[in-house]
């Protein structure tokens, strides 16, 4: 419920940001653009009133003003712009990433339990990608108690030890290094309900997918798939690790 209310809240804070309604002075102004004359058929819902109404009220008062424009505007990098208070209150449920378009503005750190990540390389080759050998990520996540960033602070949780695979080329190079950097800020696990066991208070993956399966197939989330590591990369690049 609380963030459905925070995003609620901030759409309504780019309304009034990017509305045609922005007003033409601040500190206590008492006047508005001309665009509040030119209100287009868009700007009013179905069955509303012709002039603005705010918190129910059927025009607006320097009062209204006042608190309109009492915080400051905060514009990102995509260009969307939301009061400061509601964005801070956006960064502590889902990170900083924007509400509209979902680009990523600052670090996104995990709540990934320690542990360690290593990896090697072999010969052989995996099924679609013949001319080189392959990289084999292990990591390991040992067993502990949860913090206040986990869904049961105090309670212990189940650690575990995955592998997966990567090719030996320069495109698996590059992600072999985009998932250190993920792993480094706890983004690689998470802890909840094993997807698979449906067991609570375990060490699972956190929405990057990893080929633990040297062949079989995307069903098996092994190769051949051509497509991975674009996607893989895609899945990176959402949590800001690119």
């Amino acid at each position: 419920m609380e963030s459905h209310a925070v995003r609620a809240l901030l759409r309504l804070c780019q309304t009034i940001t990017t509305s045609p309604l922005r007003f033409t002075q601040y500190n206590g102004a008492s006047g508005f653009s001309s665009s509040l004359n030119n209100l287009s058929e868009d700007h009013q819902s179905e069955g509303a009133s012709s002039r603005p109404v705010l918190n129910g009220q059927s025009g607006y008062s320097a009062h209204n003003t006042d608190a309109a424009t009492a915080g400051a505007v905060k514009t990102l990098r995509c260009k969307h712009e939301f009061c400061e208070e509601c964005l801070e209150q956006a960064k502590k449920g889902s990170g900083p990433i924007c509400p509209v378009c979902k680009d990523v503005f600052g670090v996104i750190e995990g709540d990934q339990p320690d542990g360690k990540i290593s990896w090697t390389t072999y010969s052989s080759p995996l099924p679609g990608f013949p001319d080189c050998g392959t990289i084999v990520i292990d990591y390991h996540i040992p067993s502990g108690t949860q913090t206040e960033k986990h869904p049961n602070p105090g309670q212990y949780y189940t650690g575990v030890n995955r592998r997966a695979y990567l090719p030996n080329n320069t495109e698996g190079n590059e992600v072999l290094k985009l998932l250190k950097k993920a792993f480094d800020r706890k983004l690689i696990f998470t802890v909840g309900t094993s997807r698979t066991t449906g067991i609570e208070n375990q060490v699972t993956w956190n929405d990057i997918h990893h080929k633990t399966s040297t062949s079989g197939g995307p069903e098996c989330f092994g190769y051949p798939d051509p497509g991975y590591l674009s996607r893989v990369k895609e899945e990176l690049k959402a949590k800001g690790i690119k």
